[in-house]
């Protein structure tokens, strides 16, 4: 029938229930609009699942703190280097980015900011030493390594990545340096590296571990693959290598060992001299601190009567 030809009330309640229908249909896209937002939001909020550590807590203020304390107290010759704009600069680096898609070039910024001179003849390099080599430079101050300069105090036993959403900064888990090479932990410590190598001086050292069975030298350590690369044969005179054993260990290689003749070869087609002192003793009295009574740490051996 008609519209015109129903009557008042028929044409009322089919008004109404046209309005009834466009009020339920507005309300179901409005819910669906709702819950498509929100399903949209929780993707983007997922954290990146790593196998590694995630970000330190409180990561601005540890490394503000650090740098503030390296540039009064450390080297306070360094006290005209600006910590929020290095912070800043080091944030910015990685930040809302995919932690294995990090490049050079978001670091060098901050590498410019933060690099320093380093006094010739007090470089020291290392390779799986990392507890002797700094219970040494904490004793004697001729030398210095990474970790003793502005851009390895600040980072030293400290992660940091990113995240492409919300929050930009992945605090539950980072990618371990095996699971993408890119990842910013691994970029900026080859870069510091890098830097660190470039600005060596004078007789430079290096204290690799005898007592590893695969070889003190490693070709893919960041001694091996970027600092020997990067040391300029122009400023650096000699390369001495302090080969350290376990005390009490089973020597695995001395300085007459394969892995320690590659080492040199590789340092001499570079034109750098190079010599090697089996167990540097005092690096070893060091070591003596844990076993004093050990034959090794004898100062003196009886003559024979």
């Amino acid at each position: 029938m008609p519209l015109q030809n129903r009557s008042p009330r028929t044409r009322q309640c089919t008004v109404l229930l046209v309005v009834i229908m466009v009020l339920i249909l507005t309300i179901v896209a409005v819910l669906a609009a709702v819950l498509l937002a929100n399903g949209t939001k929780e993707t983007s909020m997922q954290l990146l699942q790593w196998k590694g550590r995630g970000t330190t807590k409180n990561l601005q203020e540890v490394i503000l703190g650090r740098c503030y304390n390296y540039i009064t107290t450390v080297n306070p010759e360094l006290r005209d280097k600006d910590c929020q704009k290095i912070w800043e600069t080091m944030q910015k680096a990685f930040i809302y980015k995919n932690p294995c898609n990090i490049t050079t070039e978001d670091y060098q910024p901050l590498l410019d900011l933060a690099t320093h001179p380093i006094p010739c003849n007090k470089s020291l390099f290392w390779s799986k030493t990392n507890d002797l080599v700094h219970r040494y430079t904490k004793t004697n101050h001729n030398f210095l390594t990474l970790e003793d300069t502005l851009l390895g105090y600040m980072a030293d036993g400290v992660s940091w990545c990113g995240n492409p959403s919300s929050p930009g900064i992945n605090y539950e888990s980072c990618p371990k340096w095996s699971e993408c090479e890119s990842n910013p932990s691994s970029v900026y410590w080859k870069m510091a590296s890098k830097m660190f190598a470039e600005e060596a001086c004078g007789v430079v050292q290096v204290m690799l571990n005898g007592s590893i069975e695969a070889g003190a030298f490693r070709s893919n350590s960041i001694f091996g693959s970027v600092e020997i690369f990067n040391l300029d044969p122009d400023k650096v005179s000699t390369v001495q290598i302090w080969l350290m054993q376990n005390i009490g260990g089973p020597p695995s290689e001395s300085c007459t060992g394969r892995s320690i003749t590659r080492l040199k070869s590789i340092l001499e087609e570079r034109n750098l001299r190079v010599s090697c002192e089996d167990n540097y003793r005092p690096v070893q009295l060091l070591q003596c601190a844990s076993d004093p009574d050990h034959a090794d740490c004898r100062l003196c051996t009886n003559s024979v009567q």
